[in-house]
Formats: C-alpha cells, structure tokens, sequence
C-alpha cells in the first residue's frame, strides 16, 4: 500500500546549496520533516548542476518522511545564462537589454523541453520566445 501523502511543498532552491535558513526551514520544518536530512540529500543529489536555481517539489509522508523532484530551472534563467545578461528589461517592448540567435533559443528550449506542456520542439520554442520577448530579448533570424 502506498503512504499517505500530507503536505506537497514547492521551493526554488540553488543547486548544491541547500541550507536550514529560510525559507527552507521554515517550510520544512512546519511539515515535521528531518530538515538537515533534507539538505545534505538535496545537496548531494544536485552538486553537478553549478548553481542554477532548481524548482523542486517536496513530497511529506504521513510518516514524516520525505521525497523529492528538481525540475529544470526557470526559463527566464536559462535565457539569461544564453543571453549572458543580469536581469531582463524593465521596459521589454521598449527598451532590449539582448539579441540571441535563432540556434541559442533551441538550445535554452531543448534543456527546459521536459517541463513545458508540449513535446513538440517547435511550439516549445515559440512558448521559449514568448518568455524573451517578455523580458526584452531579441531573436535574430
């Protein structure tokens, strides 16, 4: 028989630095969970990601025990990391903080693939471009 599940939590957290702080703690630790188990787990399993923010779904057991999902960081993040800027536009249908090509915004669609609503990699990256044009990034041809 499969447990019974109590709580379903979901946190941004970087990848490899997971600490009792809030707002892991707090979250955790209002669900009775080994919060220190939690982090040296969660550190352990995503230390080969270098530092990206990872949406992850924490899973509490009627038991106190625990499990967890990491899904692929946000899209604005990737596009960020592709378009190598700080921070989107304040202003995105005046004022572009970037140009990406074409063959950049692929490669940003096909990491985060897994997550969208689609399969199809084409409409997964027009929901991709929707993403850069909110946040003031051009797409070359």
């Amino acid at each position: 028989m499969a447990k019974e599940i109590i709580k379903q939590i979901k946190l941004q957290i970087k990848a490899g630095a997971a600490n009792p702080a809030p707002p892991i703690g707090p979250a955790l630790g209002q669900a009775g969970v080994n919060i220190m188990a939690f982090c040296k787990e969660f550190n352990a399993a995503t230390a080969k990601a270098g530092g990206d923010v990872l949406p992850t779904v924490i899973t509490v057991y009627k038991d106190k025990s625990f499990t967890f999902i990491t899904k692929q960081p946000p899209a604005s993040n990737l596009l960020k990391k592709v378009a190598n800027i700080a921070s989107g536009s304040g202003e995105a249908n005046k004022k572009k903080v970037a140009k990406i090509t074409k063959a950049q915004l692929l490669e940003a669609t096909k990491l985060k693939l897994a997550d969208l609503n689609t399969t199809d990699l084409e409409r997964a990256s027009r929901i991709m471009a929707g993403t850069a044009r909110q946040m003031g990034i051009e797409i070359a041809e």
